[in-house]
């Protein structure tokens, strides 16, 4: 059997699922994607509009901190939801790539307060490096939908593998019924003849 023929690690195991399932955080994580997401749209409008016509420079600004404090919000108890189903803060196998690519993601965020606190860039640049911070926010926000994709197409597997089972029961029993279905036409055949047999003898 080569690697390609080994089945995949499922994504969650039966107790991470539970931990899953009764932890507060899930339901943390999963209002706050959302919003963070709904903020980064507007921002990210609010940031092109200033690109393309040099003004409102100030509000695309702000609006760039906005979603850097809800990524810091995300990221913050999205770290404790993965300690309290992985017994880990961070890189978990499950999410061990995402958590990669949230890092860099972070990191361009973080750069962009600094920036903004201290002059280092002007307001063009700063716009910038916001669009690239963005670009990664994107790509970590589609790990993550792919991800959840998978975790419900593991969720409903065994659904599906135990209505497999209940049909090939049922259809083994459905052969059965007819095999001795079968047999008994068979006999009830062979004993009516007899009768006929023995009265063309007699």
């Amino acid at each position: 059997m080569g690697p390609a023929d080994r089945p995949a690690r499922p994504l969650y195991t039966q107790a991470e699922r539970h931990r899953r399932d009764t932890s507060r955080w899930t339901l943390v994580q999963g209002v706050l994607a959302p919003l963070q997401f709904a903020i980064f749209l507007v921002s990210l409008v609010l940031v092109l509009r200033a690109l393309a016509t040099g003004a409102g420079f100030a509000a695309a600004e702000a609006s760039v901190v906005v979603k850097t404090l809800a990524l810091y919000a995300i990221m913050i108890t999205g770290s404790i939801w993965e300690k309290a189903v992985f017994g880990r803060f961070l890189f978990a196998p499950a999410f061990f790539w995402e958590d990669v690519v949230s890092m860099l993601v972070l990191a361009l965020h973080t750069a962009y307060l600094a920036a903004l606190a201290t002059g280092a860039l002007r307001s063009e640049a700063l716009l910038v490096l916001a669009l690239a911070a963005y670009a990664t926010y994107v790509v970590n926000a589609g790990q993550f939908v792919l991800k959840l994709r998978a975790a419900r197409l593991q969720g409903s597997g065994p659904a599906r593998a135990l209505s497999a089972e209940v049909d090939a029961g049922s259809a083994q029993e459905s052969a059965s019924q007819q095999r001795f279905g079968s047999v008994s036409d068979r006999n009830t055949i062979g004993n009516g003849s007899k009768p006929r047999l023995a009265g063309a003898l007699s």
